[in-house]
């Protein structure tokens, strides 16, 4: 019955992860467009603005902004405001040359043409970056009415994959080998050639509105395009139906001309709703199937593991907890002794489990004491962002179409919770007996901060060397210190106040005076195989997990499934917790009473495995190539190693703190 009830529980979160996925955005107002002769309709748009945004690769972290590639440029340039979440992500997003109207169909329509003449200098860097991006597989991404447009083609088994973005161009090497986007055309086959896609055809998918459902004109639900190569031989007659591809050769020796071509077709769908116009990007996303099965796979594995691990630790405490209080009572402590051990209950208590003779140095304060206080506080920070961000993501209010909007709101949300950080650091502190309150607030407010910002600093100047459009603006830097000094620092004072003013926590039993000798451990017991043992289940559930979010930051996938991974973070919340007890009761059985810097290690080990994984896919999975690259995605994955470590660890931690406190309040002692 339990069995079903437990399945019964997945399958109803799983609907409710699914339904997060499909809601839209709260507060995205929806655009109406008509063709310029119904522009009498109120609050309808008549053109059509595309945007574009920066341009990644698969093969390199480095993203660079568009108007550094010679591309056709905007006469009338204009930047629409990003947010924070955007700068700190390195989009880039301007109007671009490509008009058109509402219904306007338009067939090879000149953009503008782009010569490079031999000998010349400045020609000749603007074509060898261009073939850079072509070679590293550069992608563009344009934005149509807060849309991605996107490159849909047919992959493996009939399935179309729809593609957030679409190349440059593509290379064939002097080998003959077509790489990427090449492999589309049979027409390119020269050996040792760069193709340019200098034409597009754009398809807009719109759903017409009617008076009765309460709005006119019409909404955009798709834009899609088709990349192409056309070489043409006359730009007053330009030829966009066949032809040979835009050629431009490895060597330079001769003078290339790329004329940008583009065509717009519009098609009526009112199947489609503007709610629903996002599904069918992330529905084609790779691995979605894999993803759905491998997670509720996952999901019922570790809450069954949970069960049965949680089983164990009530059956073996209930029985210990009752041997302790029962030999504790008068008539059984004057029993007589005798030679057989089986006659007395104190003594074979004492053999079958040990936690209880620590009882007088179990909470005695730990070494390095303030370390760990400001670990604590800044992982009890970390916590609630966390989890405060992906609720509100898994509600819709951080998704896609809002972009910049997740790592906007944890940012902020970090920078507002400093309050908790500084009560708990000082709170634990003074637990522990410290008395150096003013350097605890300095290091809670600055230490971890301080390492993620020198770190994220030294990232930004490669990039700013590279010129990439990721690096962070100078201005943009000011204010995320501003941020930090002039409200997070402040609010953790604030705290720390507060946690200092509150007496220390009361322990249940006394501290001894003089520390009792542990006893030779056994290889399981000692700290560091059981620290390493203790990151492995944890890992477990999220690493199928892991490989997506990867996917979708460095491999410029969109990630929308915050419902699972809302799903994924309790089941790691859980799992942290009841492993780091696990161990801990085992400890405290082999007399070892220093728990507690090891329940926060115990499930901060994770962390190193998240790293092993980091590495293990950068080598399988990646194409990166480059030592810029190579700096930037180590340096960016020690960043996520360091907050999940003090995230991790410090779920452990309070988990053990409560535990101990538990047991060790319910026994007789004295």
């Amino acid at each position: 019955m339990k069995t079903r009830q437990l399945v019964g529980l997945v399958y109803l979160l799983a609907v409710y992860s699914s339904s997060c996925l499909a809601f839209y955005l709260p507060g995205l107002a929806p655009v109406s467009f008509c063709p310029k002769d119904e522009n009498n309709l109120k609050d309808c748009q008549t053109q059509i603005e595309l945007f574009v945004n920066r341009l990644d690769s698969v093969e390199s972290v480095l993203p660079y902004e568009y108007d550094v590639f010679d591309f056709c440029k905007d006469d009338h340039e204009k930047r629409p405001s990003e947010n924070l979440g955007q700068v700190l992500f390195g989009e880039r997003i301007e109007s671009s040359p490509y008009k058109f109207g509402f219904k306007e169909d338009l067939k090879c329509n000149k953009v503008c043409t782009k010569s490079y003449k031999a000998g010349n200098k400045d020609d000749a860097a603007k074509l060898e970056f261009l073939k850079m991006g072509m070679q590293l597989n550069y992608q563009h991404h344009w934005i149509i009415d807060n849309m991605p447009v996107t490159w849909c083609y047919d992959v493996e088994d009939g399935q179309k994959y729809c593609n957030p973005g679409f190349p440059i161009g593509c290379l064939v090497t002097a080998d003959g080998r077509a790489k990427d986007a090449c492999v589309i055309n049979s027409e390119f086959n020269k050996k040792n050639t760069y193709y340019v896609f200098n034409h597009v055809e754009i398809k807009i998918t719109y759903h017409s509105g009617d008076k009765e459902g309460g709005w006119e004109g019409a909404r955009l639900v798709g834009a899609t395009l088709e990349p192409k190569s056309f070489k043409q031989a006359d730009e007053k007659n330009l030829n966009c139906e066949s032809g040979n591809p835009m050629e431009v050769p490895v060597e330079f020796k001769e003078d290339v001309s790329i004329v940008y071509t583009y065509s717009v077709t519009f098609e009526e769908n009112n199947q489609i709703k503007w709610a629903s116009r996002w599904d069918y990007i992330l529905v084609s996303m790779p691995h979605t199937n894999i993803q759905w099965f491998s997670i509720m796979n996952s999901l019922v594995i570790v809450l069954f593991l949970s069960g049965m691990v949680a089983m164990i630790m009530l059956r073996t405490l209930h029985k210990d907890i009752a041997r302790y209080n029962q030999v504790d009572q008068g008539d059984l402590i004057r029993l007589t002794p005798s030679k057989d051990k089986s006659s007395l209950p104190y003594e074979d208590a004492q053999e079958e489990s040990g936690w209880k003779q620590v009882h007088g140095d179990v909470f005695r304060p730990p070494r390095k004491g303030m370390l760990l206080s400001v670990f604590l506080g800044q992982g009890t920070q970390i916590f609630i962002m966390t989890f405060i961000t992906l609720f509100l993501a898994c509600l819709g209010f951080l998704s896609p179409a809002n972009r910049g909007a997740l790592m906007t709101c944890a940012v902020v949300l970090w920078v507002l919770l400093g309050t908790p950080a500084g009560y708990v650091s000082a709170r634990l502190y003074k637990t522990f007996g410290g008395e150096k309150w003013k350097t605890n607030v300095l290091l809670t407010a600055l230490l971890c901060p301080g390492i993620v910002f020198a770190d994220f600093f030294l990232m930004n100047l490669i990039l700013w060397v590279e010129g990439s459009s990721a690096a962070i603006p100078f201005g943009t830097l000011v204010a995320i210190l501003a941020m930090w000094f002039g409200i997070s620092v402040p609010l953790t004072f604030v705290g720390a106040y507060f946690g200092f003013k509150k007496p220390a926590i009361e322990q249940p039993v006394r501290t001894n005076q003089i520390p009792r000798q542990i006893p030779e451990q056994s290889f399981f017991t000692k700290p560091i195989p059981g620290i390493v043992m203790g990151g492995i289940l944890p890992f477990g559930c999220i690493f199928i997990q892991l490989f997506f979010i990867l996917n979708s930051i460095w491999s410029h996938q969109m990630y929308y499934m915050f419902g699972f991974l809302f799903l994924v973070f309790i089941i790691l919340l859980i799992t942290c917790s009841e492993a780091t007890i696990l161990l801990c009761y085992f400890h405290l059985c082999a007399e070892d009473y220093h728990w507690w810097w090891r329940s926060f290690l115990t499930s901060g080990f994770t962390a190193v495995y998240l790293f092993i994984y980091a590495v293990h896919y950068f080598f399988s999975k990646l194409q990166i190539i480059g030592a810029a690259s190579t700096i930037l995605y180590f340096g960016y994955t020690m960043i996520m190693v360091l907050i999940f470590f003090l995230f991790t660890g410090t779920i452990g931690f309070f988990a053990c703190f409560w535990f101990v406190n538990k047991i060790y309040s319910v026994v007789k002692v004295d």
